[in-house]
């Protein structure tokens, strides 16, 4: 596979790709993904995150720092407490960046049937 389906040479899109990759890696974790979705309902406090999802407020503010890092969530300082926020546009530019994958797959799963039957003889 080339190393940028979009085209381009291998750097071409680096800082772009640096930035979905990371992305990529923060929702992989269902309770990361979890948490960004609980995030998108409405602004959420680590405290309310954490009696979502039955875990304890260290936990919850280590998947939120990822998931900060990542760009998909923002943080609110209200007083003494902070709440979180779902980033839309940062889950659009992952699709983006994925996009030319998901063309790469979709041709290669719908020539499959044709490779199966040629090496079945068919």
């Amino acid at each position: 596979m080339p190393d940028d389906p979009a085209g381009g040479g291998p750097h071409s899109r680096a800082p772009q790709a640096k930035r979905a990759t990371a992305s990529v890696s923060a929702s992989c974790l269902s309770r990361r993904t979890r948490i960004a979705r609980r995030s998108g309902d409405g602004p959420r406090s680590t405290g309310e995150l954490a009696g979502m999802f039955e875990l304890g407020r260290p936990a919850v503010s280590e998947h939120l720092a990822v998931l900060r890092t990542a760009g998909l969530v923002r943080e609110e300082p209200r007083g003494r407490h902070r709440f979180y926020h779902l980033e839309p546009a940062r889950l659009t530019e992952v699709s983006e960046w994925l996009h030319p994958f998901e063309r790469y797959w979709k041709q290669r799963l719908e020539a499959l049937p044709d490779l199966l039957d040629e090496e079945n003889g068919t």
